[in-house]
């Protein structure tokens, strides 16, 4: 949800989110737009999903950080909050202690909720490619994630399929059925 009609400086943005009533929300400066991160219940469960397989999967292979909804980035000058995210250690060996890591993650993931425009999302995607990230976008309504590695075509996976690691964390897989299902007998 865009918060106004003009477009507004890296500046602003800052003393806009640090605003006392602005302290439990969260919000993406997207093309010079401050954007509120507004999810729902289904996302959110897909996301944990996620995020947990891979916060466990970095943590036993001693790979990095991983950052959940509420971890920031700095992307092309932009400033994004992706569901989750992950950094090497190789590329940042020292956690930042900043609202937006000043540093893209190696992977993002991204799940779509009804509060994601289509403008907004081929942006974000296109911005973390070109900083070299790759990119898991799920997709709730469709079970489907497409993953966006740079230099590669878009790969998209459907139910039946399994969400492999790539480069980015080798020897990770998570069957799509794991992600989409919701447990109930």
């Amino acid at each position: 949800m865009v918060l106004h009609t003009r477009l507004i400086s890296d500046a602003e943005f800052d003393r806009f989110v640090a605003l006392p009533e602005n302290a439990d929300r969260n919000f993406e400066f997207i093309a010079g737009e401050i954007v509120e991160v507004v999810s729902n219940s289904k996302a959110s469960r897909i996301a944990i999903k996620i995020v947990s397989r891979v916060s466990v999967y970095v943590d036993d292979h001693k790979l990095g950080r991983v950052t959940g909804a509420d971890g920031g980035y700095v992307v092309y000058g932009e400033k994004y909050i992706p569901d989750a995210a992950f950094v090497s250690y190789a590329r940042q060996p020292a956690a930042p202690d900043v609202p937006y890591n000043p540093i893209a993650p190696d992977l993002a993931i991204e799940v779509l909720s009804p509060g994601n425009s289509e403008t907004e999302m081929i942006r974000k995607i296109g911005n973390y490619l070109a900083a070299g990230t790759v990119v898991w976008v799920a997709d709730p309504e469709n079970q489907t994630v497409d993953v966006y590695t740079p230099n590669r075509p878009r790969q998209t996976l459907r139910m039946g399929g399994v969400l492999d690691g790539g480069d980015v964390l080798p020897g990770f897989r998570l069957a799509l059925d794991r992600i989409f299902s919701d447990g109930a007998a």
